[in-house]
Protein backbone atom coordinates (compact mmCIF):
# COMPACT_ATOMS: atom_id res chain seq x y z
CA UNK A 1 0.00 0.00 0.00
CA UNK A 2 1.24 3.49 -0.80
CA UNK A 3 0.57 4.64 2.74
CA UNK A 4 3.62 2.65 3.85
CA UNK A 5 5.87 4.53 1.43
CA UNK A 6 4.67 8.11 1.82
CA UNK A 7 4.10 10.25 4.89
CA UNK A 8 2.36 13.58 5.31
CA UNK A 9 4.71 15.69 7.38
CA UNK A 10 2.22 18.16 8.81
CA UNK A 11 4.93 19.93 10.79
CA UNK A 12 6.66 21.10 7.62
CA UNK A 13 6.05 24.71 6.60
CA UNK A 14 7.83 24.84 3.25
CA UNK A 15 6.04 26.86 0.56
CA UNK A 16 7.20 24.44 -2.13
CA UNK A 17 8.51 20.89 -2.31
CA UNK A 18 9.48 18.39 -4.99
CA UNK A 19 8.86 14.66 -5.21
CA UNK A 20 10.54 12.29 -7.69
CA UNK A 21 8.70 9.06 -8.46
CA UNK A 22 9.67 6.06 -10.58
CA UNK A 23 6.79 4.46 -12.49
CA UNK A 24 6.41 2.13 -15.49
CA UNK A 25 4.32 3.18 -18.48
CA UNK A 26 1.92 0.94 -20.43
CA UNK A 27 4.79 -0.46 -22.49
CA UNK A 28 6.87 -1.34 -19.44
CA UNK A 29 9.37 1.52 -19.84
CA UNK A 30 10.59 3.19 -16.65
CA UNK A 31 9.49 6.83 -16.37
CA UNK A 32 10.69 9.27 -13.74
CA UNK A 33 8.07 11.83 -12.73
CA UNK A 34 8.87 15.06 -10.95
CA UNK A 35 6.01 16.59 -8.95
CA UNK A 36 6.41 20.01 -7.36
CA UNK A 37 3.99 21.99 -5.23
CA UNK A 38 3.92 25.76 -4.83
CA UNK A 39 1.70 26.62 -1.88
CA UNK A 40 2.15 30.38 -2.24
CA UNK A 41 0.63 30.37 -5.75
CA UNK A 42 -1.53 27.27 -5.14
CA UNK A 43 0.01 25.33 -8.03
CA UNK A 44 1.19 21.81 -8.71
CA UNK A 45 3.62 21.05 -11.52
CA UNK A 46 4.18 17.49 -12.79
CA UNK A 47 6.76 16.68 -15.46
CA UNK A 48 8.29 13.63 -17.14
CA UNK A 49 10.05 12.61 -20.33
CA UNK A 50 8.78 9.79 -22.53
CA UNK A 51 11.21 7.21 -23.97
CA UNK A 52 11.04 8.92 -27.41
CA UNK A 53 12.24 12.19 -25.87
CA UNK A 54 8.82 13.92 -25.73
CA UNK A 55 8.62 16.18 -22.68
CA UNK A 56 5.24 16.20 -20.92
CA UNK A 57 4.26 18.68 -18.22
CA UNK A 58 1.09 19.36 -16.29
CA UNK A 59 0.43 22.59 -14.43
CA UNK A 60 -2.58 22.61 -12.09
CA UNK A 61 -3.86 26.06 -11.16
CA UNK A 62 -6.13 25.49 -8.18
CA UNK A 63 -7.23 29.13 -7.97
CA UNK A 64 -8.52 29.21 -11.55
CA UNK A 65 -9.58 25.54 -11.55
CA UNK A 66 -7.61 25.00 -14.76
CA UNK A 67 -5.05 22.40 -15.71
CA UNK A 68 -2.54 22.92 -18.50
CA UNK A 69 -1.15 19.90 -20.33
CA UNK A 70 1.94 20.74 -22.35
CA UNK A 71 3.76 18.49 -24.80
CA UNK A 72 7.11 19.26 -26.39
CA UNK A 73 7.61 16.79 -29.25
CA UNK A 74 11.00 16.41 -30.89
CA UNK A 75 10.93 16.81 -34.66
CA UNK A 76 11.89 14.18 -37.21
CA UNK A 77 14.42 16.08 -39.31
CA UNK A 78 14.65 13.29 -41.88
CA UNK A 79 10.94 13.86 -42.56
CA UNK A 80 11.22 17.62 -42.92
CA UNK A 81 10.18 18.69 -39.40
CA UNK A 82 11.78 21.46 -37.38
CA UNK A 83 13.65 20.75 -34.16
CA UNK A 84 10.51 20.48 -32.02
CA UNK A 85 6.88 21.52 -31.70
CA UNK A 86 4.83 22.46 -28.65
CA UNK A 87 1.15 21.88 -27.93
CA UNK A 88 -0.96 22.91 -24.95
CA UNK A 89 -4.30 21.45 -23.92
CA UNK A 90 -6.35 23.41 -21.38
CA UNK A 91 -9.09 21.65 -19.41
CA UNK A 92 -11.35 22.38 -16.45
CA UNK A 93 -9.89 21.00 -13.22
CA UNK A 94 -11.94 19.41 -10.47
CA UNK A 95 -10.23 19.81 -7.11
CA UNK A 96 -11.07 16.27 -6.05
CA UNK A 97 -8.88 14.91 -8.88
CA UNK A 98 -5.59 15.71 -7.14
CA UNK A 99 -4.46 16.37 -3.58
CA UNK A 100 -4.11 20.05 -2.66
CA UNK A 101 -0.86 21.95 -3.14
CA UNK A 102 -0.60 22.25 0.64
CA UNK A 103 -0.88 18.47 1.14
CA UNK A 104 1.51 17.87 -1.75
CA UNK A 105 4.13 20.16 -0.21
CA UNK A 106 4.05 18.07 2.97
CA UNK A 107 4.44 14.73 1.23
CA UNK A 108 7.70 12.92 1.98
CA UNK A 109 8.89 9.73 0.29
CA UNK A 110 10.59 7.03 2.38
CA UNK A 111 12.04 4.92 -0.45
CA UNK A 112 12.73 7.17 -3.46
CA UNK A 113 14.26 4.41 -5.60
CA UNK A 114 11.19 2.16 -5.51
CA UNK A 115 9.07 1.69 -8.65
CA UNK A 116 5.54 2.83 -7.78
CA UNK A 117 2.29 1.19 -8.84
CA UNK A 118 -0.93 3.24 -8.67
CA UNK A 119 -3.78 1.85 -6.59
CA UNK A 120 -6.50 2.83 -9.06
CA UNK A 121 -6.56 3.02 -12.85
CA UNK A 122 -9.01 5.73 -13.92
CA UNK A 123 -8.93 4.55 -17.52
CA UNK A 124 -8.93 6.61 -20.70
CA UNK A 125 -10.68 9.90 -21.44
CA UNK A 126 -11.18 11.09 -25.03
CA UNK A 127 -11.25 14.88 -25.34
CA UNK A 128 -12.17 16.82 -28.49
CA UNK A 129 -10.46 20.22 -28.47
CA UNK A 130 -12.74 22.30 -30.68
CA UNK A 131 -11.36 25.77 -29.88
CA UNK A 132 -7.98 27.47 -30.11
CA UNK A 133 -7.01 29.98 -27.41
CA UNK A 134 -5.61 33.39 -28.28
CA UNK A 135 -2.62 33.52 -25.93
CA UNK A 136 -2.92 37.30 -25.65
CA UNK A 137 -6.31 36.73 -24.00
CA UNK A 138 -5.39 33.56 -22.12
CA UNK A 139 -5.23 35.27 -18.71
CA UNK A 140 -9.03 35.15 -18.71
CA UNK A 141 -8.63 31.42 -18.05
CA UNK A 142 -5.41 31.42 -16.01
CA UNK A 143 -2.53 33.84 -15.65
CA UNK A 144 -0.13 30.91 -16.05
CA UNK A 145 -1.17 29.86 -19.56
CA UNK A 146 0.81 32.50 -21.45
CA UNK A 147 4.20 31.78 -19.88
CA UNK A 148 3.64 28.03 -20.01
CA UNK A 149 2.46 27.95 -23.62
CA UNK A 150 4.26 30.87 -25.25
CA UNK A 151 5.86 28.48 -27.75
CA UNK A 152 2.41 27.16 -28.72
CA UNK A 153 1.01 30.35 -30.23
CA UNK A 154 -1.13 28.47 -32.77
CA UNK A 155 -1.48 25.20 -30.87
CA UNK A 156 -3.08 25.98 -27.50
CA UNK A 157 -6.48 24.31 -27.33
CA UNK A 158 -9.58 24.13 -25.16
CA UNK A 159 -13.08 22.68 -25.60
CA UNK A 160 -16.31 24.64 -25.55
CA UNK A 161 -17.84 22.53 -22.76
CA UNK A 162 -14.95 23.47 -20.45
CA UNK A 163 -15.44 27.15 -21.23
CA UNK A 164 -19.08 26.80 -20.24
CA UNK A 165 -18.09 25.10 -16.96
CA UNK A 166 -15.35 27.63 -16.19
CA UNK A 167 -17.65 30.60 -16.75
CA UNK A 168 -19.77 29.55 -13.78
CA UNK A 169 -17.01 30.27 -11.29
CA UNK A 170 -14.98 32.82 -13.23
CA UNK A 171 -14.76 36.60 -13.19
CA UNK A 172 -15.52 36.47 -16.92
CA UNK A 173 -18.79 35.50 -18.57
CA UNK A 174 -19.17 32.67 -21.04
CA UNK A 175 -19.22 35.10 -23.98
CA UNK A 176 -16.12 36.86 -22.72
CA UNK A 177 -14.22 33.59 -22.40
CA UNK A 178 -15.43 32.44 -25.78
CA UNK A 179 -14.18 35.69 -27.35
CA UNK A 180 -10.65 34.68 -26.29
CA UNK A 181 -10.82 31.69 -28.64
CA UNK A 182 -11.51 30.84 -32.24
CA UNK A 183 -13.46 27.79 -33.47
CA UNK A 184 -11.79 24.88 -35.21
CA UNK A 185 -13.37 22.66 -37.86
CA UNK A 186 -12.36 19.48 -36.06
CA UNK A 187 -15.62 17.65 -36.64
CA UNK A 188 -15.37 18.01 -40.43
CA UNK A 189 -11.72 17.09 -40.80
CA UNK A 190 -10.45 13.58 -41.58
CA UNK A 191 -8.10 11.99 -39.07
CA UNK A 192 -4.43 12.42 -39.84
CA UNK A 193 -3.79 8.67 -39.63
CA UNK A 194 -6.23 8.17 -42.53
CA UNK A 195 -4.44 10.61 -44.85
CA UNK A 196 -1.52 10.16 -47.22
CA UNK A 197 -0.98 13.83 -48.18
CA UNK A 198 1.35 15.32 -45.54
CA UNK A 199 0.44 18.92 -46.41
CA UNK A 200 -3.33 18.93 -45.93
CA UNK A 201 -5.19 19.80 -42.68
CA UNK A 202 -6.53 17.01 -40.50
CA UNK A 203 -7.57 16.01 -36.99
CA UNK A 204 -4.58 14.88 -34.96
CA UNK A 205 -4.55 12.66 -31.87
CA UNK A 206 -2.11 12.85 -28.98
CA UNK A 207 -2.14 10.76 -25.82
CA UNK A 208 -0.91 11.87 -22.40
CA UNK A 209 -0.80 9.26 -19.64
CA UNK A 210 -0.08 10.13 -16.03
CA UNK A 211 1.23 6.83 -14.74
CA UNK A 212 1.17 7.80 -11.08
CA UNK A 213 -0.17 10.77 -9.16
CA UNK A 214 -1.64 11.43 -5.69
CA UNK A 215 -5.37 11.63 -6.34
CA UNK A 216 -6.63 11.73 -2.76
CA UNK A 217 -5.82 11.56 0.93
CA UNK A 218 -6.19 8.63 3.28
CA UNK A 219 -7.44 9.06 6.83
CA UNK A 220 -6.73 6.96 9.89
CA UNK A 221 -8.42 6.92 13.27
CA UNK A 222 -6.69 7.33 16.60
CA UNK A 223 -7.13 8.85 20.02
CA UNK A 224 -6.06 12.26 21.19
CA UNK A 225 -4.48 13.13 24.54
CA UNK A 226 -7.80 12.82 26.37
CA UNK A 227 -8.77 9.56 24.72
CA UNK A 228 -11.22 10.96 22.19
CA UNK A 229 -11.35 9.17 18.81
CA UNK A 230 -10.07 11.50 16.08
CA UNK A 231 -9.47 11.22 12.32
CA UNK A 232 -6.14 12.34 10.88
CA UNK A 233 -4.41 12.30 7.49
CA UNK A 234 -2.03 9.38 7.31
CA UNK A 235 -1.22 8.81 3.66
CA UNK A 236 -2.32 9.17 0.06
CA UNK A 237 -4.36 7.36 -2.55
CA UNK A 238 -2.63 7.06 -5.93
CA UNK A 239 -4.12 6.87 -9.43
CA UNK A 240 -3.27 6.48 -13.09
CA UNK A 241 -5.15 8.15 -15.96
CA UNK A 242 -4.72 8.54 -19.71
CA UNK A 243 -6.20 11.21 -21.96
CA UNK A 244 -6.38 11.25 -25.74
CA UNK A 245 -6.71 14.72 -27.24
CA UNK A 246 -8.19 15.29 -30.71
CA UNK A 247 -7.26 18.65 -32.23
CA UNK A 248 -6.90 20.46 -35.55
CA UNK A 249 -3.56 20.81 -37.35
CA UNK A 250 -2.92 22.78 -40.53
CA UNK A 251 -1.12 19.85 -42.11
CA UNK A 252 -0.42 16.20 -41.37
CA UNK A 253 3.28 17.10 -41.27
CA UNK A 254 2.57 18.46 -37.77
CA UNK A 255 1.18 15.12 -36.62
CA UNK A 256 3.63 12.48 -37.85
CA UNK A 257 3.28 10.36 -34.69
CA UNK A 258 -0.42 9.70 -35.42
CA UNK A 259 0.00 6.91 -37.91
CA UNK A 260 -1.39 3.36 -38.17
Amino acid sequence: MEVSFFVLASFMTLSSAQLTVNVKNKGGDLIQESIQADVAQDLIHLQFQKPDGTLISLLIDFKSEVQIFKALVLGEEERGQSQYQVMCFITKFTKSEFISSDAMSKLRQKNPGTIRNPEEDKGQEHIFMDLQIDLKESSKFSKHIYNTCMEAQDSTYIRESDIRALSKGNNYTYNSLLSATKPLTIQKMPHCHDMTNAWKPCTCQFEICLGWYPCGLKYCKGRDSVGKVVSFRCGIKTCRKCRTFDFFVKQKQLCLWDEP
